[in-house]
């Protein structure tokens, strides 16, 4: 993909709000990046789910996770094993959706952040 200089500023603050929301609320890759880029770059479900995963390669909010470790919010047990557990499942999640079409994956992306957001809404 050729980057032009207007994209690349809509890119770089799509990752100012993720990075921002994610050290804020703890969230950003799903719920902000992902759609920011279908809805404002044009990209494709599968493509800014892979786009996604591989921005989170590295920083993976380490920086934000660094300031709650900080201040003694982190359990590095229970963080170690659901990275292993998420490490193994992100590759047959990412076989998976790979396979099936951007209409159904779609779909289910929206039925998830919706399902998401009325729980959080309705519980006390």
């Amino acid at each position: 993909m050729n980057i032009s200089s207007q994209n690349f500023v809509l890119i770089a603050l799509i990752g100012i709000a993720g990075g921002l929301l994610s050290g804020l609320l703890g969230l950003g890759g799903a719920i902000i990046i992902i759609p920011a880029l279908v809805m404002l770059m044009g990209f494709s479900q599968e493509m800014a789910q892979g786009t996604t995963l591989m921005m989170m390669v590295f920083p993976v909010g380490a920086m934000a996770a660094f300031q709650y470790y900080q201040k003694g919010f982190v359990d590095i047990k229970a963080a170690l094993i659901m990275a292993v557990f998420f490490f193994i499942s992100g590759y047959f999640g990412a076989k998976f959706a790979t396979q099936i079409p951007q209409e159904i994956l779609k779909k289910s992306f929206a039925i998830m952040l919706v399902t998401i957001a009325i729980k959080i809404w309705i519980q006390k």
